[in-house]
């Protein structure tokens, strides 16, 4: 890889200010210093050094994030904050949200530039479990958890079987719900079918991976191996 690349890749500067670091004596590689920013090197290799400061290089990132409301997920947005604004050291490596969480929901969200990994989870084939804490207003009636498990008819699709974990039923009510794919305002629109409400809504998992109850509204931490294994996937 050209050193430029390399540093640009690594949030140091656009290839313009790279040019002007290396003239400035700032980068080294292997400690020598380096002027060329066509010199090529090996990322897993070569040690390089910005300001006397290693770089470690990260190609494709991993990241679980606890998405707080307001924020929309998409990489760009012309009226709203993105998640990716959240992640501003990260900017330079494209990330994107895998799926998504409507603007005013929060909880588990997952970011990367690994479009393989996204489509692993997300594809509809592939029927990942999404398990969410609801809040509702209205009574949640008996037959609801069979109106779930059988499909909710919501006019431009119906949707697969989910399941229905009634917590409290009453005036306002709360409920986790896992469903199996992600339509725009689903969960929303499977309560409203059924006479309730959402007033709260935060998704709590993917597949088996939790949602890490030490990561406060907008903070996030990189995927473990052992988190892979518990959305069952290998990186």
């Amino acid at each position: 890889m050209r050193l430029d690349k390399f540093l640009a890749n690594s949030g140091i500067g656009t290839r313009k200010e790279v040019k002007k670091f290396l003239k400035k004596n700032l980068v080294s590689v292997n400690d020598e210093i380096v002027k060329k920013p066509e010199m090529h090197i090996n990322p897993e290799e070569d040690v390089i050094t910005f300001d006397d400061i290693p770089i470690e290089y990260e190609p494709v990132v991993y990241l679980m994030m606890n998405k707080p409301a307001g924020f929309v997920s998409a990489t760009e947005d012309d009226e709203h904050e993105t998640v990716i604004d959240i992640v501003p050291e990260y900017m330079h490596l494209d990330l994107f949200p895998v799926g998504r969480l409507d603007k005013d929901t929060e909880g588990l969200l997952l970011l990367t530039n690994d479009g393989k990994f996204s489509h692993q989870l997300m594809s509809p084939k592939q029927k990942v479990a999404k398990k969410y804490y609801v809040e509702v207003s209205g009574h949640i009636s008996d037959d609801a958890i069979d109106i779930f498990k059988a499909g909710i008819d919501l006019g431009d699709f119906t949707s697969s079987p989910s399941e229905l974990e009634i917590v409290e039923n009453g005036e306002d009510s709360i409920a986790y719900v896992t469903i199996y794919e992600g339509k725009f305002h689903q969960v929303k629109r499977m309560f409203h079918a059924i006479g309730c409400e959402v007033t709260y809504l935060k998704r709590v998992q993917i597949a088996d991976l939790e949602l890490d109850d030490r990561l406060e509204l907008g903070e996030y931490r990189h995927l473990l191996e052992e988190d892979f294994k518990l959305l069952n996937l290998s990186v």
